[in-house]
């Protein structure tokens, strides 16, 4: 049978970087958009998936968001992630797709877990409270997945990111991830001719950050080249202080400010670094660097949404 790789999702920052991938590839690939197919929508899901019969299928799709945006809506985001991901492992399952790859994130592991974060710490401890419910969904994802291997013997894999950035990032202040929420704020900042820039917390936590078309390249590569019942990282392999990748966006954007950590607002996990050594053992391995990465992402980030803000 031909392959169809079906990329649910293909809009978002993950989804269109592997879309990239895959068609820079010359592989088949078929995209649906929201306004024709709601992921929430079971029969509609089941519906278009026996239609289109894909051969094997990469889950991007999920509602996403930072700190302030899971902390303000956390019934959103536990039900629309929860509901998507369990229509289209069980359509999948129906319309006889084999093959499927389910996106997880590294807020699956215990807040507290020992660094770096290797795949048998999840459920270990208590989570992060911060994104707890957006956790839970992503984790009972990686459950599905291994329960349809094991009942119905679908080759159904998980595979877990570090934090990620790059081009179709969201740069939405009241919902965005540390990365595009700094970059905007000294972008502003610069233009605005502001004296200090503010960022949460004390700066001491340590994060973890892949370019997005480095995860794309992990994330294919897993599709061909993993099989296993256990999810898999997918990492950077090393980690900087908020306080450092703060004073490196302001370099990159070029703002000449003051930097002003406001330490009554939440740190979150005090470091989150991931073990990828499995997937680094198959083969792969991160290509971009994080100075590099932020570069080329703020270079995108003025040519798209400075320049459609402009034009707004």
């Amino acid at each position: 049978m031909e392959e169809k790789v079906f990329v649910a999702g293909h809009r978002g920052m993950v989804g269109s970087a592997i879309l990239r991938l895959l068609r820079s590839q010359g592989r088949n690939v078929i995209t649906v958009d929201r306004s024709i197919l709601d992921l929430r929508r079971q029969t509609e899901v089941e519906f278009w998936l026996r239609a289109n019969q894909p051969t094997a299928i990469i889950f991007a799709a999920a509602k996403v968001g930072g700190i302030l945006a899971n902390s303000t809506y956390p019934a959103d985001f536990i039900y629309d992630n929860l509901t998507i991901q369990t229509n289209v492992i069980h359509g999948a399952h129906k319309a006889g797709v084999d093959r499927l790859v389910f996106l997880g994130s590294s807020c699956i592991y215990p807040k507290f877990a020992p660094q770096p974060i290797q795949e048998s710490a999840l459920l270990t401890g208590p989570l992060e409270p911060t994104n707890e419910w957006y956790a839970i969904a992503k984790i009972s994802g990686i459950m599905t997945c291994q329960a349809y291997r094991r009942q119905h013997g679908r080759r159904y894999i998980s595979v877990m990111p570090c934090n990620l950035y790059g081009p179709n990032d969201n740069f939405n202040l009241e919902t965005s991830h540390v990365l595009p929420a700094l970059m905007r704020k000294f972008h502003e900042a610069r233009t605005g001719g502001a004296r200090e820039v503010v960022v949460w917390g004390t700066g001491s936590p340590l994060r973890e950050f892949l370019h997005v078309d480095d995860l794309a390249r992990g994330v294919v590569f897993c599709l061909d080249n993993y099989d296993e019942y256990e999810h898999i990282n997918c990492g950077a392999g090393e980690d900087q202080s908020i306080k450092e990748i703060a004073e490196l966006m302001a370099s990159v954007v070029g703002y000449k400010g003051r930097l002003v950590f406001d330490t009554s607002k939440p740190d979150g996990t005090p470091r989150k670094i991931m073990d990828s050594s499995r997937l680094r053992a198959l083969g792969w391995r991160p290509s971009i660097s994080l100075e590099d990465g932020l570069r080329a992402t703020y270079e995108w980030y003025l040519e798209n949404i400075c320049k459609s803000e402009s034009a707004a």
